[in-house]
């Protein structure tokens, strides 16, 4: 198969969700009580799918699914691409390092404004932050796991236009040029303990298999 941002050939290992759900629990807590795990990535790679999944795996250990936070909801509009982490850090990973519970307030892309609910984010044994930036370089020594879900640039945006409509098409690349240039100076592959195919040829069962990249 070939690597979805090279072009070249490469070599692809299938993973159980289950598998890598027990590496996460046996890992260190480096957030306080909490295992911090980062999924990361450019935008409509399939992040937020890979989350839910390895939460899903996570549950049936933790006896309920843990917290998941998409960065999308603490972004301030599109110009905040990742300028949003003090609100990340000030909302919830601070409180967690202190062994307490953190909240933070959604952002409404619809009313372009954030909601007055706080929600919370409880102290629990395992904590993931899917988003982009979500496994930059400041937050890794707290990391227990950093993920980097990748997929051709094509793709990306063909998922990102058919889920929010082509008239986001003039942010969206600028959002793709944003990301980009984070990503060559984060080195946030390279620094990832896990690369995924976010788009992968190989048949699988999805809901329980992902597949790695070397």
């Amino acid at each position: 198969m070939l690597n979805p941002e090279t072009g070249g050939p490469t070599v692809a290992v299938v993973e159980a969700y289950a598998e890598l759900a027990r590496r996460v629990l046996a890992g260190p807590a480096r957030l306080g009580r909490t295992r911090l795990v980062a999924v990361d990535g450019p935008s409509g790679a399939g992040k937020s799918r890979f989350a839910a999944q390895l939460a899903a795996a996570l549950a049936g250990s933790l006896g309920g699914r843990p917290p998941v936070v998409h960065t999308d909801d603490l972004l301030d509009g599109w110009d905040d691409q990742v300028t949003f982490w003090p609100r990340l850090d000030e909302g919830v990973l601070a409180p967690l390092r202190n062994g307490e519970p953190g909240a933070y307030r959604r952002y409404s892309w619809v009313r372009q404004r954030f909601l007055p609910r706080p929600v919370p984010v409880p102290v629990a044994p395992v904590l993931v932050v899917e988003g982009v930036s979500a496994a930059r370089a400041v937050v890794r020594p707290e990391l227990t796991l950093a993920v980097f879900v990748t997929a051709p640039a094509s793709l990306r945006l063909a998922r990102a236009v058919a889920r929010d409509g082509p008239e986001i098409l003039p942010e969206l690349r600028r959002w793709h040029d944003g990301e980009r240039a984070h990503f060559a100076v984060d080195e946030t592959a390279v620094h990832a303990d896990l690369v995924v195919d976010g788009a992968p040829p190989l048949p699988h069962d999805a809901d329980r298999y992902y597949v790695r990249l070397p």
